[in-house]
């Protein structure tokens, strides 16, 4: 069994974020390419986003601290800490109101 502290991985992603001159940073933390599930922990500064893309397969956004909002044409949805959102099957964006970390969950 391997374990992990989200707090403590949000934490780190988002210190990076803050450093990164894209204002992002990610850890996959289980899973990857070759797998079915994946698990990646994305930090992202205020104001930041992911741009927006087509959805990988089954996928949920669990936001570990911050505020995000998740956008698919005209829809949006905020999530702060402790939300469960739920990826809409379309092309999708994610942008951070304030810093934010969530846990990006895909089974492809």
């Amino acid at each position: 069994m391997d374990k992990k502290s989200l707090t403590a991985v949000a934490r780190q992603q988002l210190k990076l974020a803050a450093t990164a001159t894209s204002g992002r940073s990610s850890q996959t933390i289980f899973g990857g390419h070759a797998q079915t599930l994946r698990q990646t922990v994305v930090g992202l500064t205020a104001g930041q986003s992911l741009a927006e893309h087509d959805n990988a397969g089954d996928a949920t956004l669990l936001v570990l601290t911050g505020t995000l909002t998740l956008i698919s044409g005209a829809n949006e949805w905020k999530g702060s800490a402790g939300d469960l959102l739920v990826v809409p099957k379309a092309r999708h964006s994610v942008k951070a109101v304030d810093d934010v970390a969530f846990l990006l969950t895909v089974a492809k």
